[in-house]
């Protein structure tokens, strides 16, 4: 069983049911309204307990209902939540999800709490850090907050995962030189790279854009059609499992909570584990919500089995 640490986010989603996006200046009705305990940080940490690994979260909630709300459902999870601080001046962050009947969605996020984490409170949880086998953390929260915890788990000789979602086009070097691992989407990888992911040859140009920054492996996650993987010889596309998408809120986030539940602290078995992450992300978007929609490790090699 991994040891995984997260510095990240804390949402509740409100959930705008609608059957297309609107058209600048159109007025239109959702076809219903719902929300769920979600955000990329929490969403990730969720993924990685359902998966079987022990998680420990770093972040921040406001003194409100969603906070409480947040915390509770973080227990539920078996999730530490001992360097879980609440901010008594700040709401806990939102995010307002458009889902389409496609199932696609546009989200908008309120930080609210999530930009108060700081770079001490990654110290505070040190001796956490320094004992998991990932480090795992988004840009859903400052980012010396993440330098700091990058930090900390290279001294002491731990596996660092960045998400580099929602896209930045700056990243600081420091950062991107402590990283082990990278997992942007097309999008994402873009916006790093300045190069626009056509085929699979873009997609190598970009990993080895990432490699020369001494980041030994790449992800870079393709909706539907799987995940483009680089490292050492290992470059090819892992197909996505083919499934009816009702609600994709999630599914980048379970892909990677449970990509760091199956992995070696080497990469080892990088290929093996972007199957079983492939496969958890499948169910995920099966169902509606960020934290409802996430399986459990049972489910997913239930379904395995049965596929056999």
């Amino acid at each position: 069983m991994n040891k995984i640490t997260i510095v990240g986010s804390i949402n509740v989603d409100s959930i705008l049911h609608i059957k297309n996006l609107p058209q600048p200046g159109e007025t239109i009705a959702m076809t219903t309204f719902s929300q769920a305990a979600g955000g990329k940080g929490a969403n990730q940490a969720v993924a990685a307990a359902r998966a079987g690994s022990r998680v420990v979260f770093v972040g921040r909630v406001g003194a409100d209902d969603h906070g409480k709300l947040m915390l509770k459902e973080f227990k539920d999870n078996n999730i530490d939540t001992n360097h879980v601080i609440v901010t008594h001046n700040q709401q806990t962050g939102q995010a307002y999800i458009l889902l389409q009947e496609s199932g696609q969605n546009s989200i908008i996020i309120q930080h609210g709490s999530n930009f108060d984490v700081t770079a001490e409170d990654v110290r505070e949880a040190k001796d956490e850090i320094s004992t998991s086998d990932f480090v795992i953390a988004q840009f859903e929260t400052p980012v010396e907050a993440t330098i700091e915890a990058f930090k900390i788990a290279h001294e002491a000789g731990k596996t660092t995962i960045l998400n580099p979602a929602p896209a930045m086009k700056q990243i600081p070097q420091e950062l991107l030189e402590l990283t082990d691992l990278i997992t942007p989407n097309e999008t994402e990888s873009q916006a790093i790279t300045g190069i626009e992911i056509t085929n699979q040859e873009s997609m190598a140009q970009s990993a080895a854009y990432f490699h020369n920054l001494g980041i030994k492996g790449v992800i870079i996650t393709i909706g539907a059609n799987g995940s483009y993987v680089s490292m050492g010889d290992l470059n090819e596309i892992v197909p996505a499992f083919k499934v009816k998408a009702v609600d994709t809120t999630a599914a980048g986030d379970t892909f990677i909570g449970a990509l760091a539940s199956e992995l070696n602290s080497d990469l080892s078995n990088l290929k093996e584990s972007i199957i079983y992450a492939s496969k958890s992300s499948s169910f995920t978007v099966q169902k509606l919500g960020a934290f409802p929609s996430i399986p459990s490790r049972s489910v997913v090699e239930q379904a395995s089995r049965d596929e056999k």
